[in-house]
């Protein structure tokens, strides 16, 4: 008789195979099935895989007339003028709203939350139609201003996290030795803030990279990013054309996520917000 702790043992190791092997196949059943679109030239059901593999459509994705690159490259400049404008705005109310004594400081705070408290497609149809009397539909400047509304939030939050985990009295020793408050500011606290600013950074550029509906109602037609790319490819049937859009949309954020990494350890992610 198999004694009743192997069997424990036996049964707890079966569960964190199943547990891990459910979660790999969550996280990389759908990048595996975007790979095996992209080189698939015939696959169609009952088959399990592609009866034809080849590289014809990548050919096509990036051909000038695939537009993919300057999708692609659409993309990123509107995500980096994103990131410009939320942290332009994200540090100085995040200084405030750390360091002040503002009235009803959480009541603003939340007030950051409220493009999300409501359907996308609703908040992005009126602030299309707003945009249209402004002159801003069909601009590289309207849909910044929506993607920034979508990505203030986090950088808001993270930056007011960021300065408060910034012990006050660092700022106000610096003064007490002459320094204004604006040295202060910038010569202490704003460089141990910076992780914090950055992890805001990180959130921004890849909420703008990802962003969709707001860019379809404000900037479509003239403005054309990957996921739009990727949405017509996909409502056109054409799998392996989005499959492929998919992956290209992978490569900034894992190369952002790679360059910022070096600046974001834990142990400083671990000050954030405290």
């Amino acid at each position: 008789m198999i004694p009743s702790d192997i069997v424990a043992r036996s049964l707890a190791l079966a569960a964190r195979v199943l547990a891990i092997g459910g979660l790999a196949f969550v996280i990389f059943g759908p990048i595996t099935n975007m790979l095996l679109w992209s080189v698939a030239e015939v696959w169609y059901y009952p088959h399990k895989l592609p009866l034809e593999w080849g590289f014809a459509f990548w050919e096509r994705v990036f051909r000038p007339q695939g537009n993919a690159m300057e999708s692609l490259f659409s993309s990123i400049s509107i995500a980096l003028l994103t990131v410009v404008v939320s942290l332009t705005v994200a540090i100085p109310a995040g200084y405030a709203l750390a360091r002040g004594r503002l009235p009803m400081r959480y009541l603003i705070m939340l007030l950051f939350l409220l493009p999300q408290a409501f359907p996308a497609v609703a908040v992005h149809m009126n602030v299309a139609r707003i945009f249209y009397g402004w002159s801003l539909t069909g601009t590289t400047t309207g849909v910044v201003l929506v993607h920034a509304s979508q990505g203030m939030v986090f950088a808001v939050w993270i930056a007011t996290a960021a300065f408060s985990a910034v012990d006050g009295e660092l700022e106000a020793a610096a003064r007490n030795i002459g320094a204004s408050r604006w040295q202060a500011f910038r010569d202490v606290t704003l460089p141990l803030a910076l992780p914090g600013i950055l992890a805001s950074a990180i959130f921004v550029f890849l909420i703008s990279m990802d962003e969709f509906t707001g860019t379809y109602f404000v900037g479509a037609p003239d403005i054309i990013t990957l996921p739009m790319l990727l949405f017509t490819s996909s409502m056109e049937g054409n799998y392996q054309i989005a499959s492929i859009s998919s992956l290209i949309l992978l490569v900034p954020s894992v190369a952002f996520m790679f360059v910022i990494e070096r600046f974001l350890k834990a142990d400083v992610l671990a000050k954030v917000g405290g």
